[in-house]
């Protein structure tokens, strides 16, 4: 998105307005996140250490872009007087274009909807910030004023820029000369933020929040030598500068683990959970998992950047490497380092080289163990976890027919066994609670967890005591057409034909085929009258108060995935369901003994009427259903 130019100052200086949702979130991060602003530190110094990345990273193909100035680092310096505080480093820096696009727009898909999501609410929309990655922003919580000064490495001392905003709608940028390379950021603090002006009080931020960053950061700061010489001016290294994913666990804190997160997910809030590994042998690297506490915004926008910060051999190479994790585990975020990657390894290499496919395999089983690990020992963590990334995983059976048993081990259902709609029951759980003589899990899919509950398909389930899985989630039908098993049991679908009961014995299917002859005129007639609605008519064995019910062969598209295709334009195979009839209701009796064919087969199509409503909540015909139901209640009444 571009900019209007507001004013031409002179042939080298223009200031122009922010784009409009740049406006929004300075206004809203500056209030949103006033009860915690410290963070604008950690945000600036995560921002350095990765220009000081990048620039690393280039220079394995261009050496002349490291000038002569080799050792990367982070620079600050606080003067108390002037109330001002300056952040610099030597890394990658910015051209005058890239100042504009980085600084003056936010270039992210879905920025509007983030907008929309902004509840006023301070912590809440904290989070949301975090999570949208706008770090840089955050110096406006605490300066009235920013100025950067950069020079992108390998171009010329002349061609640098300054950028400089009040953070009042506009900013102005022109050229100037800066002879190293890099980004400074001098912040005018606030009036009331003239702590972060006190050398003290950085040494402790950075400490606190910046420990473990890779590049060292120095602070300058005035020390007496003796009382016969001048003040110098030192610079002290304030962080331990050593990647925390290179250092063994048992010397890392937790505290130290969750600061780390929030550097490399550019996140506020604390992870939920993490897993630190180093696999050596046939296949060397090192991963450091995070699961967030909450869903980014974007989480279902496929096309959204995703993926793991790559590094070979603690070299960084890029950000968002999208193929060591499944798309299904996209929202774990995190750090994968290399032993055995060449240093120049680009995207189009990753996508076809065998070693990244094994380490792509071996890093999401041990995602997939993290979760597992989860549920194991915090059952209403895991639960949480679900609630905003299930869906997500659901995927993940059709994705990933390798781990299938393990993402199914993790899968949660509603169920029958509880009134509610949470979906908080595992396979295991469900496996625990079979009735004797069960061998298979049973489920149903429906339209909502409350038409499911008074669905005619689980009454013989209800009368035995058997539970069901209860699935109201768009995605849950696909899902199920990828979940035939479990270890040794099947998934059977409750409305498809063929059900065979755990408890049935040889009497009670003579009985069924007793029943079938002794009803066999009224099964032929009601074939004869439903013959465009229905395959075939047959006795039930799943009713026990409603009159009849609808189900599939098979084969047959269930109603819920043939609405989301015909909703994507696809055009679907017509198909006839069976309708399966309670022989002992009421209403089948007084059909049975219904002699004039014309009223029969309105009856009979009142009941198909009923069954349909039953199975899809909705009529082929509506009109003709209300014209039934009319006559016939005119006939009562008589």
């Amino acid at each position: 998105m571009t900019q209007t130019v507001i004013r031409k100052m002179t042939a080298n200086e223009e200031t122009l307005g922010f784009q409009t949702e740049v406006k929004q979130l300075l206004h809203l991060m500056v209030h949103s996140l006033y009860s915690n602003r410290e963070i604008f530190l950690r945000e600036l110094i995560s921002n350095a250490n990765d220009a000081c990345d990048k620039l690393r990273f280039l220079a394995l193909d261009a050496p002349d872009l490291m000038e002569a100035d080799a050792e990367m680092s982070v620079r600050i310096s606080v003067d108390p007087e002037s109330k001002e505080l300056v952040i610099s480093d030597n890394g990658i820096g910015m051209t005058r274009d890239d100042v504009i696009s980085n600084l003056g727009t936010i270039a992210k898909s879905g920025t509007a909807e983030f907008i929309k999501n902004l509840s006023g609410d301070s912590k809440q929309d904290a989070n949301l910030i975090g999570q949208f990655g706008v770090g840089f922003y955050s110096a406006f919580i605490v300066a009235d004023r920013v100025v950067v000064r950069t020079r992108r490495a390998g171009n010329d001392a002349a061609d640098a820029v300054e950028w400089s905003s009040d953070g009042d709608g506009q900013y102005t940028i022109k050229t100037i000369e800066k002879a190293e390379r890099g980004t400074e950021i001098r912040l005018t603090l606030k009036e009331d933020a003239s702590e972060f002006g006190e050398t003290y009080r950085i040494r402790h931020l950075v400490t606190k929040y910046s420990d473990h960053v890779s590049i060292p950061v120095y602070l300058k700061n005035d020390v007496e030598k003796d009382d016969e010489s001048e003040a110098k001016s030192e610079w002290d290294q304030v962080n331990q500068a050593t990647a925390l994913w290179t250092r063994p666990r048992t010397e890392i804190t937790d505290e130290e683990y969750t600061e780390f997160y929030k550097h490399v997910a550019h996140d506020f809030e604390d992870p939920m959970t993490w897993s630190h590994h180093k696999v050596e042998g046939k296949s060397e690297y090192t991963g450091l998992l995070y699961v967030p506490a909450r869903a980014p915004y974007d989480l279902w926008n496929r096309e959204s950047p995703r993926g793991l910060k790559l590094y070979v051999q603690r070299v960084f190479i890029m950000d968002r490497a999208e193929e060591f994790l499944p798309l299904y585990l996209r929202f774990i975020r995190g750090v994968v380092d290399s032993s055995d990657l060449s240093l120049n390894v680009s995207r189009e290499i990753l996508q076809k080289d065998a070693r990244v496919e094994a380490m792509k395999s071996a890093v999401t089983r041990r995602a997939l163990d993290m979760l597992a690990k989860l549920a194991k020992d915090d059952s209403e963590k895991y639960q949480k976890f679900w609630e905003m990334f299930g869906e997500c995983l659901k995927e993940g059976p059709a994705e990933d027919h390798q781990n299938k048993e393990r993402i199914t081990k993790l899968l949660r259902f509603a169920s029958t066994h509880a009134s509610t709609p949470a979906q908080n029951v595992g396979v295991e759980d469900y496996i625990a609670r079979m009735v004797d003589g069960q061998k298979d899990i049973y489920y149903l899919v429906a339209e909502s967890h409350t038409n499911a509950l008074g669905s005619p398909y689980l009454e013989a389930f209800k009368k035995r005591g058997i539970e069901v899985l209860v699935l109201s989630d768009r995605i849950d039908e696909w899902l199920m057409g990828h979940l035939q098993e479990y270890k040794d049991h099947q998934f059977v679908d409750v409305t498809r034909d063929g059900l065979e009961l755990p408890g049935e014995g040889k009497d009670e299917k003579k009985e069924q085929k007793k029943e079938s002859k002794e009803h066999k005129a009224l099964i032929k007639r009601m074939k004869e009258a439903l013959t465009e609605q229905v395959e075939d008519v047959k006795p039930s064995v799943r009713l026990t108060d409603s009159a009849a019910v609808l189900v599939l062969t098979e084969h047959d598209m269930g109603p819920q995935m043939r609405q989301i295709m015909e909703a994507a334009g696809q055009a679907m195979p017509v198909s006839k369901p069976i309708l399966e009839i309670n022989t002992d209701h009421s209403l089948l009796m007084r059909l049975e003994s219904e002699a004039d064919e014309g009223r029969f087969k309105e009856l009979a199509r009142l009941v198909f009427d009923h069954a349909q409503l039953g199975a899809e909540g909705k009529l082929d015909d509506a009109p003709g259903y209300l014209k039934r139901v009319n006559a016939l209640l005119t006939e009562l009444s008589v």
